[in-house]
C-alpha cells in the first residue's frame, strides 16, 4: 500500500512541454499563409494602381514595359531615370537597391480584368498618342501553392483534429484511454479526476455530521480496503459497488468525499454526464478507459455522481434505436462492472436521487451490492450539521443574552431540512448580520435566513389597496385560526400580511415530525388548507383567486388518500402508487373508467367536507377571527403568543410529549410530506414540501 502511494499521482500536464509544439503550429500557420497570399512575388515590391493613374503614365510613355501575369494583373514597369528624376509622382514605389543596378527597380500593379477590356483601354491611349502600346504576356505558377490548393484542406482538417486531440488529452490530465475514433483524436478517453492519498481532498467523516447509518456502512467499505485480508481470510469478497440513494442535499456527494479523504487508496471522481458525447461510441471508450486507469491502480474506488444519467432503464427512449448510444454506455457499465475481465479491487460508489429510473441489472446484487439510504436528518442530525456549519461563524454565544444562538432551538425550526439547506441557512445568517452591520450573529438572524430562504425576501415595496391588506389579513387568520383549533393540524408560529416572494401572505407552521401519518391527521391539514378561502366566503360573501396553492395542495392530499393510501371506504384497500417507478405493464392508467368516476367522486367529498368544516369553524369563532384580522391587519405580523391571547392555549397541548417540535416556517398551507410520510416511497414523492411552505398567491 506504501508503495502504491508513492506513484506519482497522474501523468498530469505539463504546459512547458507543450509550448515548443503550439510554436511549431504557429509557424506552420504562417508559413501557409505566406505561400498563399505572400509567395511567388518578385523582389520588386508592388503598387496598386488606378486606371485614372495609370493612363498618364501611358501618355507620357513612363513606362519601360508592361507584363500580363495569367492575364489577370498587368504589371506597370517604370523607366528608372523617371523614377529618379520625378521623385513626387513616383515617390509610392519602394525600391530594393535603388542606387545601383540597371533596367526598371518598381512596378505597379493593375488590374486587367480580362483582355478583352485591357485592350480597349489601351487603344484610347493609343488614339490619343498615335504610338502602340506593346505588352508580353507571361504565365506564373508557385508550385506549392498549388500543392497547397490539392493538399491543403486535407492538411488542414488533419490539423485541426489533431490539436483537438491534443486538447483533449490536456484537459483530461494524462493519456487518452480508448482505441479507435474517440482514442485517435482524445474524446474518448476517461474525464475522471483522481485524487491520491488525501493530498487534493482534506475532508474526512469528522466533518460529515448526522447520516450516521449511512456513514457506518461506507466505513465498512473503508475498512475493505485498508485490510482486506481480514476479510478474504473467511472467505468473504469485497463489495463491488455501492450506491447512495437519497433525497438531494442530504450530503451523497459529500458522504463520497469523505471516503476520498478516508481510505488511502487512490480515488477516481467522474459525473454520469460526462460519458455522454456528441460522437456515437464515445461513452462506451471513456467507461473502458475509467476503468483501465482504475485497474492499474487497484486497489482503489471509482465514484460516479448522479449515475442516473447513463444508468437509465432501457428500452424507455421512445422512438427506436434513439437511445443506443446511452444503452451502450450502460450496456459497457455493466460488463466492467461484472463481466468476465471485471476484478474485485476495483469498489465502484455511485449516488443518485432517481433510483427508481435506474436499470435493473445495474441494481442487481454483484455490481452494486449494497443500496445505502441517505435520508433527511432528523432532529438530533440537524443540531450536528449545525455544529459544523457554525465552525467559523462568529456567534453570540453567551446564553444570558437575548440574540445567544442555541442549536437545540434552530434544528427545531428546521424539519425536512437537508444538509445543504441547513448550510444555506448558516450562510444566509452571516449575510443578514453583515447588512445590519453586526459585529456578530445573532438568534434572530437565524430566524430571517429561515424565514428568507422557506417564504422569500419580503417586499413591502409591492403596492397593495387597502382593500386587498383586509383580504389577505383574513384569509391568513382564517387559516391560523383553524390550524390552531383543530387537534392535528400544525399550530401557527408566525403569520403575516408583508408580500414575500411570489406570496402576498405567509404564515410559519409546527409540523410534528412523524413516520406515520392517519387519516385524521390529513384531514385536518386538508382542512386547514380550506380555511383561507372559508373565511374569504364567510366575511365578504365571495371568494378570491388567493386559494390557488391552498385547493391544489388540498386536491393532492385528498387524490393521495383515494389513490395512494387506500383510505376511501368507496374505493377500498387499494394503491394505485408505483413505488419504483418502472411502470412494467405500460399501462396510461391501472384503473378502469367506473373507478376513475369513483375516485373523482372520494376526492370531492373529502375536499368538500374540509371545506364545510372550515366554515362550521370560523363561523362558531367569529369574533375571535374578526379580532384576529384586525390585529394582522394594523400590526403585519403576529407570533403564536398573540394567537394564543384570542383563542386560549390548545387543551391538548399539555398531553403531547415535549420533543414535539417548537417552531417551524410553513406557511399559509401545511406540507404534504409532514403528513404523508408513512413510507420512504411516498415521502421521496412529496419531498419538494418537507420544509412546510405555504404560500397565498393572490
Amino acid at each position: 500500500m506504501a508503495e502504491q502511494q508513492k506513484r506519482p499521482q497522474q501523468p498530469g500536464r505539463k504546459p512547458k512541454n507543450q509550448r515548443p509544439l503550439y510554436i511549431a503550429y504557429g509557424i506552420i500557420m504562417i508559413a501557409i499563409a505566406y505561400l498563399f497570399f505572400g509567395g511567388g512575388g518578385s523582389s520588386a515590391s508592388k503598387q496598386p494602381i488606378t486606371w485614372e493613374r495609370l493612363q498618364p503614365i501611358l501618355e507620357r510613355h513612363d513606362y519601360e514595359k508592361i507584363t500580363v501575369i495569367n492575364q489577370e494583373v498587368a504589371e506597370i514597369h517604370i523607366k528608372h531615370d523617371v523614377v529618379k528624376r520625378d521623385t513626387v509622382t513616383y515617390r509610392d514605389i519602394i525600391t530594393r537597391n535603388f542606387t545601383g543596378g540597371k533596367g526598371p527597380q518598381g512596378f505597379y500593379t493593375y488590374n486587367i480584368g480580362n483582355l478583352e477590356h485591357f485592350d480597349k483601354e489601351l487603344a484610347i491611349v493609343e488614339a490619343k498618342t498615335g504610338e502602340h502600346i506593346s505588352y508580353d504576356i507571361e504565365r506564373r505558377s508557385n508550385a506549392w501553392r498549388e500543392m497547397l490548393v490539392w493538399f491543403g484542406p486535407l492538411l488542414m482538417f488533419i490539423l485541426f483534429f489533431w490539436l483537438m486531440g491534443l486538447w483533449g488529452r490536456r484537459q483530461m490530465g494524462g493519456d487518452g484511454g480508448g482505441g479507435g475514433f474517440g482514442g485517435m483524436f482524445g474524446f474518448g478517453g476517461s474525464k475522471a479526476k483522481q485524487y491520491d492519498a488525501t493530498k487534493q481532498n482534506n475532508i474526512t467523516f469528522k466533518d460529515v455530521a448526522g447520516l450516521a447509518g449511512a456513514k457506518e456502512e461506507v466505513m465498512e467499505v473503508v475498512d475493505f480496503l485498508k485490510n482486506p485480508k481480514h476479510y478474504t481470510e473467511l472467505g468473504g469478497k469485497i463489495p463491488k459497488g455501492v450506491l447512495l440513494v437519497g433525497p438531494p442535499g442530504t450530503g451523497k456527494t459529500l458522504l463520497a468525499k469523505a471516503v476520498a479523504g478516508e481510505a488511502g487508496v487512490p480515488f477516481f471522481s467522474m459525473s454520469g454526464s460526462d460519458f455522454v458525447e456528441m460522437f456515437v461510441g464515445v461513452g462506451a471508450s471513456r467507461v473502458r478507459g475509467l476503468f483501465d486507469e482504475a485497474k492499474k491502480k487497484s486497489p482503489c474506488i471509482v465514484f460516479i455522481d448522479e449515475i442516473d444519467a447513463v444508468g437509465r432503464a432501457r428500452g424507455r427512449g421512445g422512438l427506436a434505436g434513439s437511445n443506443d448510444e446511452r444503452e451502450s454506455t450502460l450496456n459497457q457499465l455493466l460488463t466492467e462492472m461484472d463481466g468476465f475481465s471485471s476484478t474485485t479491487n476495483v469498489i465502484v460508489l455511485a449516488a443518485t436521487n432517481r433510483a427508481d429510473v435506474l436499470d435493473k441489472a445495474l441494481l442487481r446484487a454483484g455490481r452494486f451490492d449494497r443500496q445505502i439510504y441517505v435520508e433527511l436528518p432528523d432532529i438530533e442530525e440537524r443540531k450536528a450539521i449545525f455544529a459544523v456549519h457554525m465552525k467559523h461563524l462568529k456567534l453570540n454565544t453567551d446564553p444570558t443574552s437575548e440574540g445567544y444562538v442555541d442549536r437545540d432551538f434552530l434544528s427545531k425550526q428546521t424539519p425536512g431540512f437537508s444538509g445543504a439547506d441547513i448550510a444555506n441557512v448558516c450562510n444566509e445568517a452571516a449575510l443578514c448580520a453583515a447588512r445590519k452591520n453586526k459585529k456578530m450573529i445573532e438568534k434572530q438572524d437565524f430566524l430571517d435566513a429561515v424565514d428568507r430562504i422557506v417564504g422569500g425576501l419580503e417586499k413591502r415595496t409591492k403596492v397593495l389597496t387597502d382593500q386587498e391588506k383586509h383580504t389577505i389579513a383574513y384569509h391568513e387568520s382564517g387559516h391560523a385560526s383553524v390550524s390552531w383549533l383543530l387537534r392535528w393540524a400544525n399550530p401557527l408560529v408566525k403569520v403575516t400580511i408583508v408580500p414575500r416572494g411570489k406570496a402576498l401572505g405567509a404564515a410559519w407552521y409546527l409540523p410534528e415530525e412523524r413516520q406515520i401519518t392517519t387519516y385524521e391527521q390529513m384531514f385536518d391539514e386538508m382542512t386547514s388548507l380550506m380555511a383561507g378561502r372559508a373565511s374569504e366566503e364567510i366575511v365578504y360573501g365571495k371568494i378570491s383567486t388567493g386559494a390557488l396553492n391552498d385547493i391544489e395542495r388540498a386536491t393532492k392530499m385528498a387524490q393521495a388518500l383515494v389513490t395512494y393510501y387506500g383510505m376511501s371506504p368507496e374505493v377500498g384497500n387499494i394503491s394505485f402508487y408505483d413505488s419504483t417507478g418502472q411502470s412494467d405493464y405500460g399501462l396510461t392508467k391501472p384503473f378502469s373508467e367506473k373507478t376513475a368516476e369513483t375516485i373523482d367522486r372520494e376526492v370531492r367529498r373529502m375536499v368538500e367536507e374540509a371545506y364545510a368544516k372550515a366554515k362550521e369553524l370560523l363561523l362558531s369563532h367569529r369574533d375571535q377571527l374578526d379580532q384576529l384580522a384586525t390585529q394582522l391587519y394594523e400590526k403585519e405580523v403576529l407570533f403564536r403568543e398573540d394567537l394564543e391571547r384570542i383563542y386560549g392555549p390548545r387543551p391538548w397541548e399539555q398531553e403531547e410529549q415535549p420533543s414535539a417540535l417548537p417552531e417551524q416556517t410553513d406557511t399559509t398551507e401545511p406540507t404534504e410530506a409532514s403528513q404523508s410520510s408513512e413510507s420512504t416511497e411516498t415521502a421521496e414523492t412529496q419531498a419538494d414540501t418537507d420544509k412546510n411552505q405555504d404560500f397565498e398567491e393572490l
